[in-house]
């Protein structure tokens, strides 16, 4: 009698991550083939416009009822002509003499110039003290002190309420776990919408000029305070926490005396966030009206003179830097403690001192005019000569030469083919194309939230203009990484070079993003190759940074370990520094591509065919519906890519253990 032996069969495994991916991409290849081969059907190519809903008019309507029907615009117009006018008026009049009620009198130029020098000597020593002073010296002296305090009145409103905004919603997303939940989703959207989008719900809630720029201004610098608010109380120790309950705390006791001041550090650097952001928007907000810096700039530009558009780009690098460095410098401080009996005015000399510094140049500014104001007759602007020296020196044959070279090998050879190319994939192929590559970066999850986004996009409408502007963005990231990536490698072998790139792209960090598109103005004109290359500068700023801070943070045993292996320069950094630092990378590519799709939509006052320039014409009217549904296509493309190089990075970290 024989006897049967059966082996259990083991259970097959499915397709890999890599192998779905890789068939999505093999998919999206068939489909274009086909498409070039023109038997591929009209609907697969592009979804024909009688399946795209009509986001728009449904965005209209809700926007319509909640305005009128529920009548928040007449809460919203009654605050911007009540309460918030008062503030923008009373910064006005104090610092560049609005002659609006309550009519108070201007400060002079030279009392806000000492008090800054005291306030930076007191925060960073003689230093910051220089810089402060001397960057309000050089608004005066260059005539620029009204604009520049037009754009300040309303950075000094809208900073300190984003601000108070801020931390009550960071505090209540810390105590409850369903506002946290609730408002993450809404904080990432936020901080990935394009800033025309901001604009134009300001101008119609809160019309047109200084108070719909201030409304704008305030929700678009809030996510910072909120997300900084929530981690710096999540990370406050247990004994800190125990040695407030031991001691008596009431609940709002441990608030004001444990967990804010434990939490100091994180939340001064969201009050440094939230001023750089609203310094950034407030000059954006020259779209919507907005006097000041911005509107300046935009009109210099806009008639290319360029000489006067650098120095007011220069005044507005100085004001970023000097508040930059101000806030940091008062993150970085500790408090002050003195011994029991130590006189009042040694507690206090350096607030005595600015005080004496600000009324003696007051009283100073009422005998002598050039110390109260100075004007664009009595300035020392060299706008002219600098215009007339950036043009002679862009006559140069060698620098016209250069310069065409340039622009005719990216414009022909690489930047239209490369769109046009983008243009023909058919609209199912793309899809699976960044499926595939959210799927083998970030795994299930991301793929899936990719394909839910860029399926939303498609539904849009505006699919080739979303394509279009994908295509400036990934240009320009290309770019950034071919010429920074090799720049943090050589940066970070060495102390003295990481420090001074480091430096480098922390002062480059606070440049508004306005400024990034002179010097491609200047150099390529109103061309293509001068929104890539605006996109470029900005975006490399990141890359470079995390690059060297990767590089320089991998552990210095395991490069001794290389080194005792016999690992030449060459293998040591590809097989041992760059993966350990990939992480870390990772970070600054995902920066890269938030900064590229920001700066984009920047750049369609350049002159483009992509979202940005949709966005802008819908501040003409009052389309809101198609303002959010622009935005919404950049927020979600954006979104896309942050949500898989993220989780990538994530996964990456856990696997070295880092």
């Amino acid at each position: 009698m024989a006897v049967l032996s059966t082996t259990p069969s083991t259970p097959r495994e499915g397709p890999s991550q890599a192998q779905i991916a890789g068939g999505m991409v093999a998919v999206a290849m068939a489909l274009t083939v086909l498409q070039y081969a023109g038997v591929l059907p009209a609907w697969l190519h592009r979804i024909p416009e009688a399946w795209v809903p009509p986001f728009a008019p449904w965005l209209d309507a809700a926007f319509i009822f909640v305005r009128e029907d529920l009548g928040l615009q007449v809460l919203t117009r009654w605050f911007a002509e009540g309460p918030l006018q008062f503030l923008l008026d009373t910064a006005a009049n104090l610092l560049y003499g609005k002659r609006r009620w309550p009519n108070f009198e201007q400060i002079p130029w030279s009392a806000i110039a000492a008090s800054a020098a005291v306030l930076g000597y007191y925060l960073g020593g003689w230093r910051l003290a220089a810089l402060a002073g001397g960057t309000f010296v050089w608004t005066a002296l260059i005539g620029q002190w009204k604009i520049a305090m037009e754009t300040m009145s309303v950075l000094a409103v809208a900073a300190p309420l984003a601000f108070l905004i801020g931390i009550v919603l960071g505090i209540a997303a810390w105590k409850y776990a369903w506002v946290d939940r609730a408002i993450k989703p809404i904080l990432s959207i936020l901080q990935t919408l394009p800033f025309f989008t901001y604009l134009l719900p300001a101008v119609i809630f809160f019309k047109v000029g200084p108070t719909a720029g201030a409304v704008a201004t305030i929700i678009y610098a809030i996510p910072p305070m909120i997300l900084m608010t929530t981690l710096g109380l999540k990370k406050v120790s247990p004994e800190v926490v125990e040695a407030g309950k031991m001691s008596g705390c009431t609940r709002w006791q441990m608030l004001r005396h444990v967990y804010i001041p434990a939490a100091r550090s994180e939340i001064l650097v969201g009050v440094n966030q939230v001023i750089m952001l609203c310094l950034a928007m407030v000059v954006l907000t020259a779209f919507i009206g907005m006097p000041g810096l911005g509107a300046k700039l935009l009109a210099m530009m806009g008639s290319f003179k360029l000489g006067r558009s650098f120095e007011i780009g220069v005044t507005i690098v100085l004001i970023a830097v000097t508040l930059d460095r101000l806030s940091k410098a008062w993150v970085v401080k500790l408090p002050e403690h003195f011994e029991k009996g130590t006189p009042w005015w040694k507690r206090h000399k350096y607030m005595l001192a600015g005080i004496a510094a600000f009324t003696f140049f007051t009283v100073l500014g009422q005998f002598n005019e050039w110390f109260a104001e100075i004007g664009r007759r009595q300035s020392f602007s060299q706008g002219k000569e600098i215009d007339t020296a950036i043009k002679t020196f862009l006559a140069f044959d060698i620098v016209q030469g250069t310069t065409e070279k340039i622009r005719y090998v990216l414009n022909v050879w690489i930047l239209n083919p490369f769109r046009d190319f983008l243009l023909s994939i058919p609209t199912f192929g793309l899809i699976l194309v960044v499926v595939a590559g959210a799927l083998a970066l970030g795994g299930r999850k991301p793929a899936i939230f990719a394909a839910v986004f860029f399926g939303l996009v498609a539904l849009s409408g505006w699919w080739d203009r979303s394509v279009i502007t994908l295509y400036s963005v990934t240009s320009a990231v290309i770019l950034a990484t071919v010429i920074g990536l090799p720049i943090g490698i050589l940066a970070s072998r060495s102390e003295t070079a990481s420090r001074r790139v480091l430096l480098a792209c922390d002062t480059a960090q606070t440049f508004p993003s306005f400024i990034y598109l002179i010097p491609a103005i200047m150099l390529f004109g109103i061309t293509a190759t001068s929104v890539v290359m605006s996109i470029l500068i900005f975006a490399m700023v990141p890359l470079i940074r995390y690059t060297v801070e990767g590089l320089r943070g991998v552990p210095p045993e395991m490069t001794e370990a290389a080194d005792m292996s016999g690992a030449t320069r060459m293998q040591k950094l590809w097989n041992v520094q760059l993966p350990l630092a990939l992480p870390t990378m990772a970070v600054g590519f995902n920066q890269a591509i938030m900064f590229a799709f920001f700066m984009v939509i920047i750049a369609a006052f350049i002159g483009t065919q992509d979202l940005g320039q949709e966005l802008q014409k819908t501040l003409a009217g009052t389309d809101l519906g198609k303002n959010f549904v622009l935005g919404l296509c950049v927020a979600l493309m954006a979104l896309t890519f942050d949500m898989g190089i993220m989780s990538w990075a994530e996964k990456k970290k856990a696997q070295l253990g880092l």
